[in-house]
């Protein structure tokens, strides 16, 4: 036998004393251990194949204080390496063809082994969106939702498609192997059959019933946990993520700070960033980043979501018993759904709409953001642009980035937050021309106007220009404010070079790749390197994704300069101060309008009406104080608080600029 590096041969005198221990091996001269061996910590084992032993001098100390020495006790083990302070105890029937390294305890489980050449889940294709293939996503190690939204969603583009899946399996054969590996400081306890799995450093898996291939990318910034009554086949899950309780898996890739709890089901699915499942079922979904799912009921199914919360009983159909599963359904970012909500596949919902009740028909809002989708007599109900004043949105957005649980310091979605951006902004230009279009082609005095199998009151189409208006100013402002910041000019000659964008990128529409936004023609260009091979591994792609979210900011005034030229019928290189006063008082009446929108629709969550309930055995009085205690008064909840606050500041950072503006001759 060939020794590894550090390893020496087993002595006679070593062999005798294990043997005293009730040890025994097919063929000794197999067998290599590090200097320091004490073969006294190695009692009832049976050794075959090829064998190495490290040192076992720690013990290792349980969370409630309990002292377990290191050694091997009751195990069978076959062509495995057992790094040095690692507990073996208790194997029921054996491990095989294992690297098991530094401090890893494993305890009272019934096999382990890896079987033949595996990728440990690399390079499975996961059948999402269209259950019979079409979209298929193979995943590994480090997929992320962008990559994977390429792969899903831009089939037009097919020769890149076929790079990046080649990629991928030169990545999954460079990691296959016949030796599967346990990281250092993982536990693994009550297990009854791992089957071709590998696991990373500080992995904790306890009580599982079955694993087989897979990866279990544990870090120690951020380890994984995998626990009681799971069933997992052909699986990758990333660092800090939970998967527990009895949560049936099968061919699913799971992001980072994923949590997969309660009897939840899934298969040939993908989850990102911090994305939640419990009680209920997934199949072949692209949960993007932040997609939760809390209720028994719910079924989701052959759509893609990302930043979206289901209500329960939530449902989806994915066919009309013709020619099979065959349709898909794109919910965008924000989108909500209420109880017992239904919608039939095909159907494509605009970023932050709320949907409510059962709706029977095909339809398409993505060109009317922020809206409420209703059921009305079997009639579904569209309310343009609602949700912009709703607090319940700004509470969203602000509770995202606090509800990141990545730990690990490599992120592998990189997620824009921004309510605000190019990607909704644009739909919101695009709602208004819509809304407008609408208006002008219907007799005066309509009531209601038909738009893609849905209706839209005349109030609600009204209110929806304003609403629209209203976000493309705050917006707008946002963006100009930001670049003028901090900044004295003394001529307009010096504002104007300040105001032109310093990159060309930026222009034209933009996407939203499940949590990655930028502008599309940047996409198309990386599809263009990938064809050309000047990107060509699936490292440098994660790097272009990287690159593209870092330069966000300045991409966006690029694109927020374009739409200011267009609001305002005047290009930068003729913009004077004056024009910047004018925009910035629109901004702030924009702000100040929606804020206190929004503050009133706080208000709500805080009257007598709302209070039923709180004061059990009490009159009003009573009622109201017992909602105090429970959910505080209004003036203090920290929502409105902040309302009042942006308001503040808003205001106070646009009169800042307009007083430089004066300032400029």
């Amino acid at each position: 036998m060939r020794l590894k590096e550090n390893y020496r041969n087993i002595t006679g005198p070593e062999i005798e004393v294990m043997k005293l221990n009730g040890c025994s091996c097919d063929d000794w001269d197999r067998v290599s251990v590090k200097e320091g061996f004490d073969p006294s910590r190695c009692i009832n084992v049976i050794f075959s194949g090829d064998i190495s032993l490290g040192v076992f001098i720690e013990p290792f100390i349980d969370e409630s204080g309990v002292s377990i020495p290191s050694g091997i006790l009751n195990a069978r083990l076959h062509n495995c390496t057992i790094g040095s302070n690692v507990i073996l105890n208790n194997i029921g029937d054996y491990i095989a063809n294992y690297n098991i390294e530094d401090k890893v305890v494993i305890k009272n489980c019934g096999k382990i082994h890896t079987e033949g050449i595996s990728s440990f889940g690399n390079g499975i294709s996961i059948a999402v969106l269209n259950e019979t293939g079409g979209r298929a996503v193979k995943m590994w190690d480090r997929l992320s939702a962008h990559e994977a939204y390429i792969i899903a969603l831009y089939r037009h583009r097919s020769d890149a498609i076929r790079i990046i899946e080649k990629m991928v399996d030169d990545y999954s054969a460079s990691h296959s192997s016949a030796t599967g590996t346990i990281g250092h400081n993982s536990k693994v306890f009550n297990c009854s059959n791992i089957r071709n799995v590998r696991f990373g450093p500080f992995s904790h898996v306890e009580g599982t019933m079955t694993l087989n291939e897979g990866s279990i990318n544990s870090c120690e910034a951020d380890p994984v946990f995998i626990g009681p009554g799971v069933i997992m086949e052909h699986f990758i899950v990333c660092s800090g993520s939970i998967v527990t309780e009895s949560t049936l898996i099968d061919k699913c890739f799971i992001g980072q700070g994923c949590v997969l709890a309660k009897h939840y089901s899934a298969e040939n699915s993908l989850f990102f960033a911090n994305c939640g499942g419990y009680h209920g079922e997934a199949c072949s979904i692209f949960a993007g980043p932040y997609t939760v799912t809390h209720h028994k009921s719910t079924l989701l199914i052959a759509g893609i979501f990302s930043f979206m919360n289901a209500g329960s009983g939530s449902n989806q159909s994915n066919h009309m018993y013709k020619l099979g599963p065959i349709h898909q359904g794109i919910m965008e970012r924000g989108s909500k759904t209420t109880s017992d909500s239904y919608l039939l596949w095909p159907a494509r919902i605009g970023p932050f709409t709320l949907v409510m009740g059962r709706h029977y028909k095909n339809m398409d809002t993505s060109s009317l953001p922020f809206s409420y989708l209703i059921e009305s007599n079997d009639e579904s109900i569209l309310v343009p642009g609602i949700n912009l004043r709703s607090v319940g949105t700004i509470r969203d957005a602000r509770k995202w980035p606090l509800r990141d649980r990545r730990k690990d310091p490599l992120k592998i979605d990189q997620v824009n937050f921004n309510l605000l951006s190019p990607y909704t902004i644009r739909k919101m230009f695009d709602g208004r021309e819509i809304l407008l279009k609408l208006k002008a082609e219907s007799p005066a005095g309509t009531s209601s106007y038909t738009y893609n199998n849905m209706q839209i009151t005349g109030a609600s189409l009204e209110r929806g220009i304003e609403l629209y208006q209203t976000g493309i100013n705050k917006f707008l402002g946002n963006s100009l404010i930001k670049r003028l910041e901090k900044t004295e000019f003394r001529t307009n000659e010096e504002l104007r070079k300040r105001l032109t964008p310093d990159r060309r990128q930026g222009k034209g529409e933009w996407v939203d790749l499940a949590g990655l936004i930028a502008p599309k023609r940047e996409v198309d260009k990386l599809l263009d390197d990938i064809e050309s091979g000047k990107v060509n591994s699936v490292g440098a792609l994660s790097e272009s994704f990287m690159e593209m979210h870092n330069s966000y900011y300045d991409w966006e005034w690029t694109w927020a300069c374009e739409r200011i030229e267009e609001e305002a019928g005047i290009t930068v290189n003729k913009l004077t101060a004056d024009n910047i006063i004018s925009i910035v008082e629109r901004w702030k009446k924009s702000v100040v309008e929606l804020d206190n929108l929004l503050y009133e629709d706080a208000r709500k969550e805080f009257t007598l009406s709302s209070m039923t309930g709180f004061g059990i055995d009490g009159g009003d009085e009573v009622k109201k104080l017992d909602f105090e205690q429970v959910r505080g008064e209004f003036e203090s909840n920290s929502v409105v608080a902040a309302i009042q606050e942006h308001i503040k500041l808003k205001t106070a950072l646009g009169d800042e600029l307009i007083e430089r503006m004066k300032r400029v001759n």
